[in-house]
């Protein structure tokens, strides 16, 4: 086993010292083993871990959902049902954020499609976002 410090560990991963810190402060990362000097030096389990939860994030997962998943990973030999109710947990947020920004892409279409350029102080595109009520509802 490898031991790295935190700025090793942090450029072998792509992710800042102070978030791995951060993750240690939640529990989500192990405290490390420290050197005689008090410096925290990391093995490849660390490596491991902080890629399993940088992937979880670039997916959108919340920490509480990582945190659970890491739970599960304890238990190899169990059942996969609670893995994938998080992961479809998460794709339903991942739709109803899309359907968010489908909304907010029609209405910043519209917006610019009133414009009619000109002056500033004719501006369709200022005017709508000063009067929130002239957007359309859902």
């Amino acid at each position: 086993m490898s031991s790295m410090t935190i700025g090793k560990l942090s450029a072998a991963t792509g992710v800042k010292v102070t978030t791995i810190r951060y993750y240690e402060s939640i529990d989500l990362l192990e405290e490390p083993a420290r050197s005689a000097s008090g410096q925290r030096l990391y093995g490849d389990a660390a490596v491991e871990r902080l890629g399993f939860i940088r992937h979880a994030r670039d997916l959108g997962f919340p920490v509480a959902a990582i945190r659970e998943l890491i739970s599960l990973q304890v238990d190899p030999g169990r059942d996969c049902d609670l893995v994938d109710q998080i992961a479809r947990r998460q794709l339903g947020e991942v739709r109803r954020r899309l359907t968010q920004l489908e909304a907010l892409e029609a209405e910043l279409k519209r917006m610019i499609t009133a414009c009619e350029g000109g002056k500033v102080a004719n501006c369709s595109v200022l005017a709508a976002l000063g009067h929130h009520e002239q957007c359309p509802r859902e």
